[in-house]
């Protein structure tokens, strides 16, 4: 039995960082996922992939994770990078790209 800890993505279709401030502790998958051959669904006797625990710090999900005897790996989020624009720029004289509608 083995679990990552990781920190969620900001979803592209969200602009806030709400979701994001968790840690969370997801198991892998020990069992293949298997189609149903007459209905075609997808299915898994693995109970655990369904089960998602939330911290809210890093050093709590690997305290529960040490105490339960999971294995675990942490993936540390990667720094956000965010590209400061403002509206007026679209509308310099020293554009790069001349300006079209």
């Amino acid at each position: 039995m083995s679990a990552r800890i990781y920190k969620p993505a900001r979803n592209a279709m969200q602009s806030g960082v709400a979701k994001t401030k968790r840690w969370v502790l997801e198991y892998d998958a020990d069992r293949a996922r298997e189609v149903e051959p007459l209905m075609g669904w997808t299915s898994s006797t693995d109970m655990k992939q369904q089960v998602r625990l939330f911290f809210a710090t890093r050093e709590e999900a690997v305290a529960y994770a040490d105490k339960h005897a999971i294995h675990y790996r942490v993936e540390e989020p990667k720094p956000v990078q965010r590209r400061l624009a403002s509206y007026s720029d679209n509308f310099k004289f020293n554009r790069v790209q001349p300006w079209t509608h």
